[in-house]
């Protein structure tokens, strides 16, 4: 699961993206509006963390675009903007929560795994490709009907594929996706993950390949057949 969290004070984001972390969660950190918009493009977040007064606008300009663009995230505002009317116009706005500073780490995050806690009804259709499939929610891969384990880092790498089934995904993107904003990391790096994940679903015979568009990204693709020897 990844976050993106939304906020300029440096040290209060520091603190946040850290008790999300040893959750064993993977945090984005931005601090505005348009860092935010642009980690959108780059990423698929989970849950969003928004603060309100940002250097380029209001945190809560943000949710409509959350909603339009990553319609199953959840959205829990951070803010100081602590009235009745405050809470009103955010939760009105569109956000799942909404939660004042300052607060309590913990609180935090149980209010993160609250916001998880979707009705059965509320569910996300799995993505299915070959005999491969993948549910969204619970993040489980299954081959077959057969639920199969992937490392973490894999399973980023193969729901970012997954998601855009046929098209190329640009290696920039896998990098973040993968990897995190912040992290420096070598493109052999990501090839070697590639290489990895490849030889784990043709062991697995899920009927699925991932093919490289030369020196742009990679996509995932139904397998040919292959003719009989």
């Amino acid at each position: 699961m990844r976050i993106l969290l939304v906020e300029d004070y440096v040290e209060l984001a520091g603190e946040i993206a850290c008790r999300i972390e040893r959750a064993g969660f993977a945090v984005d950190r931005v601090g505005s509006i348009e860092g935010a918009s642009a980690a959108l493009d780059n990423g698929t977040y989970t849950v969003a963390l928004l603060d309100r007064r940002l250097p380029d606008g209001d945190g809560l300009s943000l949710i409509s675009q959350i909603r339009k663009r990553q319609p199953t995230s959840r959205i829990l505002v951070l803010t100081a903007l602590d009235s009745v009317d405050d809470k009103i116009e955010g939760l009105d706005a569109g956000a799942d929560d909404y939660l004042t500073k300052p607060f309590n780490l913990d609180e935090m995050m149980a209010r993160i795994r609250a916001s998880l806690r979707r009705p059965a009804g509320d569910r996300t259709p799995p993505i299915t490709v070959g005999a491969l499939s993948y549910d969204l929610d619970t993040r489980m891969v299954s081959v077959a009907g057969r639920p199969v384990l992937f490392l973490r880092r894999e399973l980023v790498l193969l729901e970012t594929l997954l998601r855009r089934v046929n098209c190329v995904v640009p290696r920039e993107r896998l990098l973040t996706g993968v990897y995190g904003f912040d992290a420096e990391v070598h493109e052999h790096a990501l090839t070697a993950l590639v290489s990895r994940v490849r030889v784990r679903l043709a062991e697995l015979d899920a009927g699925v390949e991932i093919h490289s568009a030369r020196g742009l990204g990679y996509l995932i693709a139904i397998a040919k057949s292959r003719p009989p020897k």
